[in-house]
């Protein structure tokens, strides 16, 4: 029975960073190694990485997911969009929509959207329309004109860019390119792979000239993660939005055949990695559905092995000719997890009360209060825009 509470330290607002650095690889990188704690710039962090690791980053884009519509009073009625429910609810699937979709919203301004009424917003080049389908559930169904445009164009042409609600300010045109990775490259998430947002080009090209392997993963990242925990006696009661990703069957026979240190930049990119070993359990076992429910590794007596889930997991793509996993997860880790791919973690700093701060504290153990301590009487910035943090599990 873990409570939300002891995972809680006072975070003021003044440590909440609003805006990036100029320059993102300049922001600080402390370091856990070894039960110690240093810190240096982030620019640094292939010298921190050993020549026998695999780093795996999360290659999610995010999409301007905030559609603002105007009804003829003056009145603004905004869309968020959460996730596709027509022609697929399959993101991947959904992006490449034509002439029409429909997505589950949150919706503001709702009790001024009546029933029956279209709402129209025209650009140069586009006329969109938006119709409420079922108002409990959110349901709303965009039309456009050109219908041959794709929805991923459609978005990215009227929609604005979700920066953190925490942030409290408008998104602005620097956040476009700002609140995205430099190698983001699948359309589909609502937030930012955050723990990406430190690396450049420059960054990267250190970590290949030092023989450090490279490869990505996708999982579009939801709304959900903001979300707060109020379940105080009991965590794992809380309600964890299930997120879709997506690996290539090559990085997994990676997974399987490495023998170094894995390490993963971000939390969304663990979870895709700690999915992906049930998932071979489940597919070991002869029970694959594609999806790993928030408490799956807390019911399983008797795991396999690490090797034998991810022998598992390529015979079952093998047998149905798949070159890429598509799965869905809604993993929750909390202290007492055992941790089955990943050995370090590269992340920023997260808001108390959280999951993602449960995760970190199952990673590296009550260290964490040490981590947080040392980070804010050392100026570090906090959150989406904040500073980051290497991370050695356990120790």
């Amino acid at each position: 029975m873990i409570k939300i509470s002891d995972f809680s330290y006072d975070l003021p607002q003044s440590k909440i960073a609003q805006y990036p650095l100029k320059n993102r690889d300049e922001s600080k990188l402390l370091l856990f190694k070894s039960g110690k704690i240093s810190h240096k710039t982030f620019n640094k962090i292939s010298e921190e990485l050993s020549k026998d690791s695999l780093l795996i980053s999360n290659n999610t884009k995010v999409i301007p997911a905030r559609l603002i519509f105007e009804k003829s009073t003056g009145a603004h009625i905004e869309i968020f969009l959460l996730d596709p429910i027509f022609p697929s609810t399959e993101v991947v699937k959904a992006m490449e929509a034509r002439r029409k979709a429909t997505w589950k919203c949150m919706i503001g301004n709702l009790k001024r959207w009546k029933d029956g009424q279209v709402l129209l917003m025209k650009t140069e080049e586009l006329e969109i329309r938006a119709e409420l389908r079922d108002r409990v559930l959110r349901h709303v169904e965009l039309t456009w004109q050109p219908a041959d445009k794709m929805a991923v164009d459609v978005i990215h042409e009227i929609g604005k860019i979700p920066i953190p609600p925490y942030m409290n300010r408008d998104a602005t045109d620097e956040d476009k390119d700002s609140y995205q990775t430099v190698y983001a490259k699948n359309d589909g998430a609502v937030a930012a792979p955050t723990a990406g947002l430190h690396f450049t080009n420059s960054v990267l090209n250190s970590l290949d000239e030092n023989n450090i392997k490279r490869e990505f993963v996708t999982l579009h990242i939801g709304a959900g993660t903001f979300q707060p925990v109020k379940e105080e006696g009991d965590v794992t009661k809380h309600n964890m939005h299930a997120e879709q990703f997506v690996v290539k069957k090559r990085v997994l026979e990676q997974l399987l055949e490495f023998e170094g240190n894995v390490t993963v930049v971000g939390t969304t990119s663990m979870r895709t990695l700690e999915s992906c070993f049930w998932l071979g359990n489940q597919a070991f076992n002869n029970v694959f559905n594609g999806f790993v429910s928030k408490l799956e590794p807390y019911e399983c007596s008797n795991p396999i092995s690490y090797k034998e889930s991810f022998r598992a997991l390529i015979d079952f793509l093998d047998k149905n000719q798949l070159e890429e996993l598509h799965a869905c997860t809604e993993i929750m880790i909390v202290p007492g997890y055992d941790f089955k791919v990943c050995d370090h973690l590269v992340t920023n700093f997260h808001q108390p009360e959280s999951t993602l701060m449960l995760l970190v504290a199952a990673f590296v153990g009550e260290n964490w209060k040490s981590i947080y301590e040392y980070a804010l009487k050392n100026d570090f910035r906090f959150l989406s825009y904040g500073d980051s943090s290497l991370l050695s599990k356990g120790a």
